[in-house]
């Protein structure tokens, strides 16, 4: 994954396939696409009636690659301008069905 290259640094968000979303600093990754990040924050938005959204800070972190469903950069400026345990809307699916 040398497409993950770019990114080395940057401040990221990376969605796993059991529907979390992860925000942190990409320290580093491998060929699975385990991926290292740091000053990691897991935020979870929950719908308005379920109350605020939480931010748990998590600090180094490491994310299993077979979880990795999507890695992108973000805008630090417009994320610190964000208060994100205000922020409301449904919650992430899970990208894999469980097999019975």
């Amino acid at each position: 994954m040398s497409s993950l290259n770019s990114y080395l640094n940057k401040k990221v968000a990376v969605l796993t396939s059991d529907g979390r979303f992860f925000v942190g600093v990409l320290e580093g990754y491998d060929h699975s696409t385990n991926l290292i990040l740091s000053d990691t924050q897991e935020r979870v938005i929950v719908p308005t009636e379920e109350g605020e959204s939480i931010i748990d800070e998590l600090g180094l972190f490491v994310i299993r690659g077979d979880l990795v469903v999507c890695v992108g950069e973000i805008d630090e400026a417009l994320d610190k301008s964000i208060d994100w345990t205000r922020v409301h809307g449904s919650t992430i699916q899970k990208t894999k069905k469980s097999i019975r």
